[in-house]
């Protein structure tokens, strides 16, 4: 997973990525594409890239068809999803609705918001419209972060926002 991206604050652009390959993840985000802002690697953020790898299933749902995945269904409106992948296990929940659409994700993520030590913590978010592509029926517009399901997620959790375009699957 190679993940680019600029984001402005007050205006100011932040440009970098994050990155999981061969199972080794880190963040490099610069200001001006000059000063680096955050430099990081090492076990913890390997395993956070891959709890994040592993959530973003929901835009590639062949992974969630593999061998190996484990399905429950909680009740009408939940079923869970427990797999294996890039040295981390997955315990992925979504919420849909009668025709069937996510409404929400959410796993425990190793990682470290707000500064805390590295542990589990709910991470998801929102799903709140989808389109086909390719086959795949997958959510496009999503709100996402820490402390998914508890109130902080409102006021301190929610750091990303995306609407999906379009995509291409090779």
């Amino acid at each position: 997973m190679v993940w680019q991206a600029t984001a402005h604050v007050f205006g100011v652009p932040i440009s970098g990525s994050d990155t999981l390959i061969d199972d080794k993840g880190e963040m490099r985000w610069d200001l001006l594409d000059v000063v680096p802002v955050v430099r990081a690697g090492g076990a913890d953020i390997s395993r956070s890239a891959a709890g994040r790898v592993n959530i973003e299933s929901i835009w590639l749902p062949s992974v969630l068809c593999a061998d190996g995945v484990e399905w429950a269904q909680a009740s009408a409106e939940r079923v869970s999803a427990e797999f294996t992948a890039h040295e981390e296990t997955a315990h992925l929940e979504l919420e849909i609705d009668a025709a069937g659409r996510v409404e929400s994700m959410r796993m425990p993520r190793w990682g470290n918001p707000a500064g805390e030590p590295f542990h589990y913590v709910d991470f998801g978010g929102w799903a709140e419209s989808e389109a086909e592509f390719g086959g795949y029926t997958i959510p496009t517009r999503v709100r996402v972060g820490w402390f998914f399901g508890s109130e902080r997620f409102e006021g301190e959790g929610e750091f990303f926002r995306a609407t999906i375009d379009a995509v291409e699957y090779r």
